[in-house]
């Protein structure tokens, strides 16, 4: 994919909306916050070195797309989601080599990752909570289209999952999960560097405040998982529930 004549037209567009994305989101967060480097030091951003960021980026990206096997996901949802993994891994390994504290450089990515998340869940979950009130309903249609799109699932090497309601509630067992398959995947080959739990910390923390987005009731608590793929768990036993229990985040 270095190659960009033999890059699809539709995957072109979907990088160069993707870097739009990610520079707004990173500016956010690099440009206002002080970062914590290695040393101890405290570091401030300015425009210039969010570009020279975002341009190792995607230098980053096109070395380690090859070890994600793309062409090998069933469905263009899957294929986009490992590449959002792949910019997430890219950002931190970035963020790590421009002299960031691995643990700050994970916090930074995981702001900007919400960033993007959040706004793209809200556009997704609009019609539905336009349509109900009840916050079960919002949660039961916005999960089924997002097992549609992009969660599309048949089974390995693509995303694997079990899905029922009980009681108003929608669980999502999910026995595989192609982002973070290529996440180890990267790790059994180089080693890992806080890759794994940099992307632990951006992708399987979202879905706590993203349920309470999808709800859309102004209560927390609409969300429960006990266990995680990313931790080494079998499964991510998902549930998403109609009604709040209070709780902002329970890992």
């Amino acid at each position: 994919m270095k190659n960009q004549d033999r890059i699809p037209l539709g995957w072109r567009i979907f990088h160069t909306v993707l870097f739009l994305y990610l520079g707004r989101a990173a500016g956010k967060v690099l440009l206002n916050r002080t970062l914590k480097s290695k040393a101890g030091s405290d570091l401030r951003w300015i425009k210039s070195d969010l570009k020279r960021f975002l341009a190792a980026v995607k230098l980053e990206m096109a070395d380690l797309r090859p070890v994600a096997e793309l062409e090998k996901l069933p469905y263009t949802g899957n294929r986009i989601l490992v590449e959002l993994s792949i910019l997430t891994i890219a950002a931190y390994r970035v963020l790590c080599r421009e002299g960031i504290d691995p643990a700050d450089a994970r916090a930074a990515i995981a702001d900007t990752g919400w960033n993007i998340y959040a706004s793209q869940l809200a556009l997704a979950s609009l019609p539905f909570r336009l349509t109900s009130r009840d916050p079960a309903v919002r949660l039961q249609r916005t999960v089924r289209l997002l097992l549609w799109f992009p969660f599309s699932a048949s089974k390995a090497p693509g995303y694997e999952v079990k899905t029922w309601l009980k009681d108003g509630d929608i669980y999502t067992h999910f026995t595989h999960c192609p982002p973070q398959t290529f996440v180890r995947n990267l790790i059994a080959q180089q080693g890992d560097k806080g890759e794994l739990q940099a992307f632990a910390e951006s992708w399987c923390k979202y879905d706590w405040p993203g349920a309470d987005i999808i709800a859309g009731d102004s209560q927390r608590g609409h969300y429960e998982r006990t266990k995680t793929l990313s931790s080494g768990d079998k499964l991510c036993d998902m549930c998403w529930k109609g009604r709040a229990n209070g709780t902002a985040f329970r890992s």
